[in-house]
């Protein structure tokens, strides 16, 4: 009897949200530092020097946040495991019964739901109550190197786009193009992620381009006001 395997965009939560998050932050955070510095005044080889040293400073510091939050979930998913075996060693019969009640509770008659337990125990006690006690599943679990892999890479993909457009703008316009081409990258990522993940594209474009602006508009606020101070 063949598979009929559907796809499912589930499957991508855990590298999408890391990517997403890492270029959305990328755009964000050095378009804003370099309109920033450019609204104090500095020239255009100082708004470059305070870009890439924000490229390099945000790729490593999402790397360890990723990591650290990820592999926190983890330790948490093994210890949730540990314990579930050790509980099945100690009482099986308890645990085939609560498996069975949390069939019961999804639907089936308490007869099935025992059938469906006890089958499922004498597969994989284990990865039944993993997956149906605890919601762990492979899909869903936690990987810590690869979050922080993505994050730095797609962090750094997504500075370069404010930074390459402040070194080609012309000395006078770095503010308006940085602006106005990382606005437009910020919108291209949310409508991109929101396809590969099967929701609104528009809905997607326009909260990431919303917090962007924000973003950007507080911060070159700021170096005007500084800049005119100093």
């Amino acid at each position: 009897m063949s598979r009929h395997i559907e796809r499912h965009f589930a499957a991508r939560i855990g590298w999408l949200r890391a990517a997403v998050l890492g270029a959305n932050d990328g755009i964000v955070s050095t378009a804003s530092l370099v309109l920033g510095v450019a609204a104090a005044q500095a020239t255009p080889p100082d708004v470059m020097v305070a870009g890439v040293a924000g490229l390099v400073a945000g790729a490593m510091s999402m790397a360890a946040g990723e990591y650290v939050s990820v592999s926190s979930q983890a330790d948490t998913e093994k210890a949730d495991l540990e314990r579930e075996r050790r509980e099945l060693m100690a009482a099986p019969d308890r645990e085939r019964d609560e498996l069975a009640a949390i069939y019961e509770d999804r639907g089936l008659d308490p007869s099935l739901a025992r059938q469906v337990a006890d089958q499922l125990m004498a597969h994989d006690a284990l990865g039944a109550h993993a997956r149906d006690e605890l919601g762990l599943t492979e899909v869903h679990s936690a990987r810590p190197i690869q979050a922080a892999v993505a994050s730095a890479l797609t962090f750094a993909v997504g500075a370069a786009v404010p930074l390459l457009i402040a070194f080609l703008a012309p000395a006078s316009a770095i503010i308006p193009w940085v602006a106005g081409g990382s606005l437009a990258a910020l919108a291209a990522l949310g409508a991109l992620a929101a396809r590969a993940g099967g929701a609104s594209v528009t809905a997607g474009a326009v909260r990431v381009l919303l917090w962007g602006a924000l973003a950007m508009a507080a911060t070159a606020g700021v170096g005007a006001l500084f800049g005119a101070a100093v």
